[in-house]
């Protein structure tokens, strides 16, 4: 087991932000390092005190205004979530000093924290989001990760930065996943432990304490069934179906696995032109490691060589295009297309009123004819940009005007 620090991309965006705002709240799945990044950060002076430990939880519920002239800011507050009742105090301590930096905050689900936040610290909150290390983070080049764009520029720079990657090194890596443990293990059966365990937790401690979810063993199904549907668009009716269960209880199961972190709903691209276009989400799991053991795979051999090659790809490339805006303190305007005539583009990123399109292929020989449905783009009367297609090449290279063939190896 590795046990070597991975300095992220985050850590400049929470320095930064904390100059202007009275509260940072880094929110995010267990297990991804928002402790350990903010730990490592902190100024001398941030007091630190979890909400994990149920001493310091029972007087931040039961007397919060008492908690905070014990843990006076400034100060790092963990797992912020299980104690609601601070927020109002916290709005009374930005406002009567007017400091930035004042609250560093971490929360690990958000089915009712959010609320809280928007209604007591709207104006006086930033919030960031953090994952499981990103490609450039585990590589070492935190500090040169930015916010993803297919334009040549970028992929110029990108080039040298990064280091070709091959077809089972790249799927080893998505199999074994982002989070800080697993990027970190060095034997199969650890990984498989860990993420057994991890679900586990996240049944015990996130999904039946705060969503009141009873039927923990058909949940854990609706689990492993979402898992061996990431990259796909969203099928209420035959989820419920295999199920058993209503469309609505499967609405509010995918809501709870956002709100852990566990995944993302891509949402369709659309304008008030664009008449035809569907507007069913695709489903993505944020950890492909997590994804792959809900799915049953055993192995990256295995995993490659499966029917779900393509889709764990499109996960993988999904999930580090947003890594790379999130870890920068930004929310990416990310969408895909999909129309009734089938045409489809995997991401459109909106820069600036462009869009931006990406398609995603596991191959190493690239054709222009893979990103034909771009042109679909040119009729919706929005400026487009540099497209790319993310493949298993292992330098970039044009494929058509303002197209590019992207190595998987840039993200």
């Amino acid at each position: 087991m590795r046990q070597d620090f991975v300095h992220r991309t985050l850590a400049s965006a929470v320095r930064e932000i904390g100059k202007r705002f009275g509260v940072v709240l880094v929110t995010g799945p267990r297990q991804v390092g928002k402790t350990t990044l903010l730990q490592r950060i902190r100024p001398k002076g941030r007091t630190y005190v979890t909400l994990d430990d149920t001493t310091a939880k029972a007087l931040a519920r039961k007397d919060p205004a008492g908690f905070l002239q014990r843990y006076e800011p400034p100060v790092l507050i963990d797992e912020v979530q299980y104690a609601p009742q601070l927020f109002p105090h916290i709005k009374m301590a930005v406002d009567q000093t007017r400091k930035p930096g004042l609250f560093w905050l971490t929360g690990s689900q958000q089915f009712g924290m959010m609320r809280h936040v928007s209604e007591s610290l709207a104006g006086r909150v930033a919030v960031v989001k953090l994952l499981g290390f990103s490609a450039f983070e585990e590589a070492g080049k935190a500090r040169q990760a930015i916010p993803f764009l297919p334009t040549l520029r970028q992929l110029q720079r990108r080039a040298k930065a990064t280091k070709p990657c091959s077809m089972m090194p790249l799927y080893r890596k998505i199999w074994r996943g982002s989070f800080p443990f697993a990027a970190g293990a060095d034997r199969e059966h650890d990984l498989e432990r860990f993420f057994s365990s991890y679900t586990a937790t996240y049944l015990q401690r996130d999904v039946r304490d705060y969503a009141q979810i009873h039927n923990t063993t058909r949940f854990f199904t609706f689990l492993r069934m979402a898992g061996a549907r990431s990259g796909q668009l969203v099928n209420y009716a035959d989820f419920a179906r295999d199920l058993g269960v209503s469309q609505p209880t499967v609405k509010s199961w995918l809501a709870v696995l956002q709100a852990c972190g566990l995944v993302y709903l891509l949402r369709p691209y659309f304008t008030s032109r664009s008449k035809r276009l569907l507007k069913t989400p695709k489903l993505y799991f944020l950890d492909t490691g997590l994804c792959a053991h809900l799915a049953g795979w055993s192995s990256p051999r295995v995993l490659e060589r499966g029917a779900m090659a393509g889709p764990i790809l499109e996960t993988y490339v999904v999930t580090e295009i947003l890594k790379s805006y999130w870890h920068n303190g930004r929310e990416p305007r990310i969408f895909f297309y999909r129309d009734k005539e089938k045409r489809e583009i995997d991401v459109i990123l909106e820069e600036n009123g462009t869009l931006y399109p990406i398609e995603i292929k596991k191959t190493a020989t690239p054709h222009p004819r893979d990103t034909r449905h771009f042109a679909v783009l040119d009729r919706l009367g929005v400026p487009v940009g540099p497209g790319g297609l993310v493949c298993l090449r292992q330098s970039h290279v044009p494929l058509a005007p303002n197209v590019h063939a992207v190595p998987v190896g840039y993200l």
